[in-house]
């Protein structure tokens, strides 16, 4: 299971909750932030961005998701495959399929 743009999409939303001294995580985009960010703080702000359990919390509250921040997820997804060459064309369908 590839969780690892959903940790990128949590970790962009958490970006905007931390102290401008705190170690921020360089991963995400702005589209991420912006319809995120309610998402990340309501389901799985309790943990730290970068980890682990953060990607199952988002992966086990994918439904519950506003609808902006899953397509924010599945765009950004897709940006990834597009600009990873040689990577497999699974793609944001393939983990789209594996989410509850």
């Amino acid at each position: 299971m590839r969780l690892k743009p959903i940790l990128l999409a949590v970790a962009a939303a958490a970006a905007l909750t931390l102290p401008a001294a705190a170690q921020q995580s360089k991963r995400g985009n702005e589209t991420l932030k912006k319809y995120c960010t309610g998402d990340y703080l309501t389901y799985c702000g309790n943990l730290a961005p970068d980890d682990p359990a953060t990607d199952a919390c988002f992966q086990k509250n994918w439904k519950k998701l506003s609808e902006n921040c899953r397509r924010a997820i599945d765009a950004y997804e897709a940006q990834q495959q597009q600009d990873a060459p040689g990577k497999g064309k699974q793609g944001a369908r393939g983990t789209r399929e594996q989410r509850g």
